[in-house]
């Protein structure tokens, strides 16, 4: 028997199905947007079909803390806050390290990792393949270099106090045993956050700094044994030996 083409009831190579169900854009106009562009287009593109000049990473159409980027590539869905519908919008739980896609409340992601860029000053958080988040970070100076290598989180405070410089690391998730780790900018008694404005450059004594807001982020994402690689590039190319 013949197989019957899937409706494009516009014929601009989307769907109606995928129209209505996947993107949200109207099935019998085939530039959604009016941007002079198809909806085929756009999507190919990585362009929203729905908000004229964006592309899925500037829409969070849902408004649930995922953009469309984010939505498609982790199987989430654009047009509802609360895929699995558990109660938790879809945002809340990917960046508390839970699965979006599934109601169990204990459902968590596999597969998370941490990475560090000393060249280009980035941390980058990932399921899988999928890049999550990235952030500008300040590493150590060349007097003292941040370690290269792998290591995993091995411990987690809210805030702790190192007696060596004398100062708080707010969300503080140590790598080899507290010997240095990923915290906030630091913050002295009196309450001042050093090195505002110093992120993506090296300034530290070894550690990781992370500005205001990631931090936090990344501490509530990070579950104990997260897997953290630092290396000179995020572009290296790390080829195993059998």
């Amino acid at each position: 028997m013949p197989v019957l083409a899937a409706l494009d009831s516009d014929h601009d190579k989307v769907s109606d199905e995928d129209e209505i169900k996947v993107y949200y854009t109207d099935p019998n106009n085939p530039d959604t947007d009016g941007d002079g562009f198809d909806d085929y287009t756009e999507i190919k593109s990585g362009y929203s079909p729905r908000v004229a000049g964006k592309k899925f990473d500037e829409v969070d159409y849902d408004n649930d803390g995922l953009n469309d980027r984010l939505e498609r590539l982790l199987g989430t869905d654009l047009g509802k806050a609360d895929t699995d519908g558990d109660g938790f919008n879809d945002g809340q739980e990917v960046y508390s390290g839970y699965d979006p896609t599934n109601p169990d409340p204990g459902a968590r992601y596999p597969a998370k990792r941490i990475q560090i860029g000393i060249k280009e000053q980035r941390l980058r958080i990932s399921f899988g393949t999928v890049i999550l988040e990235e952030y500008p970070v300040s590493t150590g100076t060349l007097k003292y270099p941040t370690p290269l290598g792998a290591f995993k989180v091995d411990n987690k405070a809210g805030r702790a106090w190192s007696a060596r410089w004398g100062l708080w690391m707010p969300w503080w998730m140590s790598l080899r045993h507290g010997n240095f780790g990923i915290h906030e900018l630091p913050e002295w008694p009196g309450g001042f956050k050093e090195g505002v404005n110093h992120l993506g450059q090296r300034v530290s004594h070894g550690c990781i700094r992370l500005g205001v807001g990631p931090a936090k982020l990344v501490y509530d994402w990070a579950d104990l044994g997260t897997p953290v690689q630092i290396q000179q590039s995020l572009y290296e190319v790390k080829v195993s030996s059998n």
